[in-house]
This record gives structure tokens, C-alpha cells and sequence, in this order.
């Protein structure tokens, strides 16, 4: 279907390697903060607001972040916050932390990596479902999210109607081959079927 949307485990790693979602995206777009953090941290102002994604979330939905890798994008308070507001799970591109926190809560989490760095100082939130990035796909609220073990599948909203009829399709010629793979029909015959 000339979509580009696919994004394997390789890059964006799943915290908790069984869990499979679906949903809709909810975004949230985090830039690095130009002051100092440590100025950040005296005074006492956090600019993070991924907080407000969890209360336009409607349960089931993802929460897609366009963050920054080596600093946290989401703690383990924010994914408590996240699983209350029922969401499915979150896709970062960046980085996360308290890990233990959302594997005990069973909220899986796809990111480029975890981090003990907080980005409470670090990041500012910047807009909340406008477009965002994640790692070269371009990702609007609402488009569907599917995520397991392998990796991360964004789609358009309108399109997910052709992807589902094309998976639908593949997956029927899949069990076709399996099927004959498991009747033991010859290599040869195999190869020269079409099954997709």
C-alpha cells in the first residue's frame, strides 16, 4: 500500500515482551528545554504536561511521545497516571524511566531505551495531539497503533480499512502455506505456489 509506518523492536524495544495493543494515538510532542536544569530544579518549574494527553484519552488509546533520548519522557507516576486513565500503553521515542514501576502496573511501553535521568528539568511539553515524529514516522492523533514483541505499526486513520482488508489477505495466504507446509507437500510445490 506505499505506507510507511513500520518500526521494528530493534529501535523501539517493548518493556514488556508479551504485551500486544492496539488503539488510537494519543500525542504528545517534548523538545529539549533551553534553560539550565539545575536553574530548572531550584525553582522549582517542570514544563512536562503529558499528563493532559491522559485526560483527552479515551480508554484503549495510546500515548504516542516524540521525546528525547538519555532523559525520561515518562516515570513510573506518569504510567500509573496513564494505566488509571486506562490507556493501552505508550510509544516514546526516547527514552523512559521506572521500569519496574510499569511492568508491576503491566503497562507496556515502546522506547528507544531506559534512563535513571529525569526529564522533569530537562524536557518541556510543547503540544499535545498535534503531529509528532517517531523515529521518521509521521504520527497524527488518532491514527492506529499497533505494537507487540516485534515492533511498532503506525497507521492512518483513513487508511486502516485497506491495511486491515491487506492483513486480512496475507494472513489467509499464510494459513494456506502452513497448512500445506504441514501436509507435507513437497519443497518444490511449496516454492511454486503463489499463496499471497
Amino acid at each position: 500500500l506505499k505506507l510507511h509506518g513500520a518500526i521494528p523492536a530493534a529501535v523501539l524495544a517493548p518493556s514488556l515482551p508479551q504485551a500486544r495493543i492496539v488503539g488510537q494515538a494519543v500525542t504528545v510532542r517534548n523538545v529539549e528545554r533551553e534553560e539550565d536544569a539545575w536553574a530548572c530544579a531550584e525553582a522549582g518549574i517542570g514544563k512536562m504536561a503529558e499528563h493532559e494527553a491522559y485526560n483527552l484519552a479515551d480508554p484503549g488509546d495510546v500515548v504516542v511521545i516524540e521525546g528525547l533520548t538519555g532523559v525520561s519522557n515518562m516515570g513510573g507516576q506518569s504510567a500509573t497516571v496513564a494505566r488509571r486513565a486506562q490507556c493501552a500503553g505508550a510509544v516514546i521515542d526516547g527514552s523512559f524511566r521506572d521500569p519496574g514501576a510499569s511492568r508491576e502496573l503491566g503497562f507496556p511501553i515502546w522506547a528507544k531505551g531506559v534512563t535513571p535521568i529525569t526529564g522533569k528539568w530537562r524536557l518541556q511539553t510543547v503540544e499535545i495531539n498535534g503531529p509528532v515524529r517517531i523515529s521518521g514516522v509521521v504520527v497524527q492523533a488518532g491514527d492506529l497503533v499497533a505494537a507487540d514483541e516485534a515492533g511498532v505499526v503506525f497507521i492512518p486513520y483513513e487508511q486502516a480499512e485497506r491495511v486491515l482488508a491487506e492483513a486480512e489477505r496475507i494472513d489467509a495466504g499464510d494459513a494456506r502455506q502452513k497448512a500445506d507446509i504441514a501436509a507435507g507437500i513437497d519443497l518444490a510445490t511449496l516454492a511454486a505456489t503463489k499463496y499471497k
